[in-house]
């Protein structure tokens, strides 16, 4: 048998299911074979032919339903990157519209780049240029990423965490706000399998055990629904709706809860004709069983930016279980499934052309906000903050529909209505009410915006503001408008921080480290760099990492050292430190014990030790559990207005790559924490582990700089660690 001639069936099964066309097949198979012979010879990493993989992709992308230009594509989208043919020939043999997309999706191999991560950034800038463009190359690039995820075992460890973590940083997210939930909740359960393998299959081993009790009450509630439904003359389908793993670990990790006490496992989707009928099976279902209150939302009046629309409510179902229910027609269901594929202008004619173009225009924002990056991690970070982040949906006094960040406040508002708008924004109303600027903006409210006509923006509201946009017009303003007030500001944050950090400003501020630090951050002069600053485009603790590493580089004199900042000891008060209380003891002598390092916020419990006082422990400390004597256990209690500065170990697993512990201990200074000790090495797998001693202030002020630590590209787990 011919190579690929079964997944070639299973391609043509399915485009023809949706496309009768046996001229625009003839293509597909011209397509296959033009693949088929410039990808001959070459392998997978599981041993198989090439071609087993454009085949995969190009079903999936059959699966969404997709034309003829798109199919095409996927078929040939890695013949340019991985074979001597030119993106000129396949212009040449199948058109414009097939070369530009394979141009989207085809990573940029003809530049030199600094590192592994601005490698990275560009070609997530250039897929993003290309999806402006045509939305069909995210379409390719999230089938091909989810065929490479389902084959990602035959590749070895320290890899499959790399592409695992994009994948849930990049790819799940951008699946989700396109609405393709069919491979959104696919992609999250794969990266999850090979980031967390324990927790990954602890929670699949927990929910197998559950399984029949949970099929057993799903069939008896689609028992119930569908005699009342049908009493009533409504047609409905009604469907049992697995949660994916992920979402499920994910909530238990937010929620602090255990698998038993998360209660809506068990959900179930009715489909009907018409929006209607939506309402009234709702009302059905409401009159079986009692609604949970704050738990319906209605999609459909008002719908998703990524254009998903359903009816959700939640409710005590039969033996007293929570029981998520979903109500929405045939389209919607369609385009919840498959997203922004079900309604794309390509397929459905130009008169949905400028509606899809708004459906899209998040996208075209999003490109045109990340265009104010110059510096690459700072790139990234944004674009996953603007991928991740939950949404809360606002009106206009009109009644239109804004959707905004979590957490966003009026001036994010003002400046998603129009740029001068937000310089000029001196005021809000919210549902009638005057409220201040830093206000939390909440689903449903109704905003109205003041103005003054000499207003100007403020440099506090970079650190107020939650959007992306809002941060990049406020930073193009300062940038545009105070230039000369910028250079002098920046300067001044600098020389400020340095002493802060007792360092001499002109053991840093030298002509040839600033230099290297500009080319960094892709500036021209020491006055941009110095502008940056004053505009808030670069924080002065980004520029301060970058010119220290650069000056252990180059320093030219050996007793010339960098100062580091004073750390506090506790302070101790009649012989105790002060900020831990004993019950029912004063005077005591106090340690923290060095195994689990306790900070301020920590769960803590003391223990009486042979002629050295009592020793504080984190009351999950190993060591602790392994004592048998429980009557030398005592209650201590964090004091309210304690002080100090407090050593706690942690551990962070990541791919080994170059700068990797420079970018590290950059983010860890950048938020003011010092680092009293370090330790690090590489197993053969290329993963390196590195144990870190950071002094913080209490619990809070750990968990905020573990958080940075996470984010850093290549680390994949950051945990306190414990010592013998």
């Amino acid at each position: 048998m011919r190579l690929g001639v079964k997944g070639l069936d299973k391609l043509k099964n399915k485009f023809t299911s949706y496309n009768s066309n046996k001229d625009e097949w003839a293509v597909v198979e011209r397509a296959y074979e033009y693949a088929l012979a410039a990808h001959a010879g070459q392998r997978r990493e599981s041993g198989e032919s090439y071609i087993t993989h454009p085949l995969e992709v190009s079903i999936i992308l059959a699966e969404l339903e997709l034309d003829l230009v798109t199919i095409v594509a996927g078929l040939l989208h890695d013949v340019v990157e991985d074979t001597e043919i030119t993106l000129e020939q396949i212009e040449k043999d199948f058109g414009p519209e097939v070369a530009l997309l394979i141009d989207g999706v085809t990573k940029l191999s003809s530049f030199e780049f600094t590192s592994k991560e601005e490698h990275q950034a560009e070609n997530l800038r250039k897929m993003f240029l290309a999806m402006a463009k045509d939305i069909r190359v995210i379409l390719i690039k999230l089938a091909d990423r989810t065929h490479n995820m389902r084959t990602l075992g035959y590749l070895r460890s320290s890899k499959q965490k790399e592409i695992s973590k994009e994948t849930l940083e990049i790819y799940a997210p951008l699946a989700h706000r396109l609405g393709i939930y069919k491979l959104k909740s696919e992609l999250e359960d794969h990266a999850f399998r090979y980031l967390q393998r324990d927790d990954y299959y602890r929670l699949d081993s927990m929910l197998a055990k559950k399984r029949n009790e949970r099929e057993e009450l799903i069939e008896e509630i689609i028992a119930i629904l569908k005699e009342k439904l049908f009493s009533t003359g409504i047609e409905a389908e009604i469907q049992g709706r697995p949660k994916n793993l992920y979402s499920i670990y994910t909530k238990m990790k937010e929620q602090k809860k255990d698998i038993d006490e998360i209660y809506d496992l068990t959900a179930v989707r009715i489909i009907v004709d018409s929006v209607k009928d939506c309402y009234a099976a709702l009302g059905v279902v409401h009159t079986i069983w009692k609604p949970i209150p704050g738990r319906f939302f209605d999609y459909i009046a008002m719908p998703k930016p990524n254009m998903y629309q359903s009816l959700h409510t939640t409710v005590v179902g039969a033996k007293n279980e929570l029981v998520e229910v979903q109500i929405r027609t045939w389209e919607m269901h369609r385009t919840a499934e498959y997203g922004i594929a079900a309604h794309w202008r390509y397929k459905e004619g130009v008169k949905d052309e400028k509606e899809f173009a708004e459906k899209l225009s998040w996208l075209r924002q999003l490109l045109e906000w990340q265009q104010e990056y110059s510096d690459v991690h700072e790139f990234i970070e944004n674009l996953k903050i603007d991928l991740f982040t939950d949404e809360v949906f606002v009106f206009t006094p009109k009644g239109d529909v804004v959707d905004l960040p979590a957490g966003a406040i009026p001036i994010d508002f003002a400046y998603r209505i129009h740029t001068d708008i937000g310089h000029r924004c001196n005021g809000a109303k919210i549902n009638g009410r005057i409220v201040s600027l830093d206000y939390k903006l909440k689903t449903g409210d109704i905003v109205e915006i003041f103005t003054s006509k000499q207003g100007r923006p403020s440099r506090d509201w970079l650190n107020m503001v939650k959007s992306s946009q809002a941060k990049s017009k406020i930073r193009a303003w300062f940038k545009k408008e105070r230039r000369e007030e910028n250079i002098v500001k920046g300067k001044e944050l600098l020389e400020k921080e340095l002493r802060k950090l007792k360092i001499a400003p002109h053991l840093l501020l030298k002509r040839s480290l600033l230099e290297e630090v500009e080319k960094k951050f892709s500036l021209q002069t020491e006055d941009d760099l110095y502008a940056a600053v004053g505009y808030g485009g670069i924080t002065p603790q980004q520029v301060i990492a970058r010119l220290r590493e650069e000056y252990y580089k180059h320093r030219e004199r050996p007793q010339e050292e960098i100062a580091r900042p004073e750390v506090k000891p506790w302070k101790k008060k009649n012989g105790a430190y002060r900020g831990v209380r004993v019950e029912g003891v004063d005077n005591i002598l106090i340690r923290f014990a060095k195994c689990c390092n306790p900070v301020p916020g920590d769960d803590i419990v003391g223990f009486v030790t042979r002629g050295r006082g009592v020793s504080v422990h984190r009351s999950d400390c190993p060591n602790l559990k392994n004592q048998n004597d429980r009557s030398r256990l005592l209650n201590v209690f964090w004091e309210e207005n304690r002080e100090g500065a407090y050593p706690v170990e942690i551990e962070i697993s990541a791919i080994d790559r170059t700068n990797l512990l420079t970018e590290i201990m950059a983010v860890i200074s950048e938020n003011k924490v010092d680092i009293s000790a370090v330790n690090g090495r590489t197993d053969k797998d290329g993963i390196a582990k590195i144990h870190l001693t950071l002094i913080v202030k209490n619990l809070k002020h750990l968990e905020f700089v573990m958080n940075k630590v996470k984010h850093i590209k290549s680390v994949f787990e950051v945990h306190r660690f414990f010592s013998n």
